[in-house]
C-alpha cells in the first residue's frame, strides 16, 4: 500500500464528520481515498471505534452506521 502525505490536519475533518446530522443515528459515507489523504485510515478506524458505531467497506467506500446498537446484515 502507498503511504500517502497528509497536506492536513486530520482533528478539523473528524470534527466535521461526526458533527454532521447523520452522524446522529444515519449513515455515513466518505471514500477511502480521502480517507487516507485527509484523516489516515488508523485514525479514522480509532475515530468510529471510540464512539461504538459499525463501519463496513463496500468498494472504495467506507461506510459508517452511527448508532451502537447492533446491525444485521441481510443481504
Amino acid at each position: 500500500m502507498t503511504q500517502i502525505s497528509r497536506t492536513t490536519a486530520p482533528q478539523p475533518w473528524i470534527d466535521l464528520i461526526f458533527a454532521a446530522k447523520s452522524a446522529q443515528g444515519g449513515v455515513i459515507r466518505r471514500s477511502i481515498g480521502w480517507v487516507d489523504r485527509e484523516i489516515g485510515r488508523d485514525r479514522f478506524l480509532y475515530e468510529v471505534r471510540r464512539r461504538g458505531f459499525h463501519l463496513i467497506m463496500a468498494g472504495d467506500q467506507f461506510v459508517i452506521v452511527c448508532d451502537p446498537r447492533p446491525i444485521q446484515i441481510v443481504f
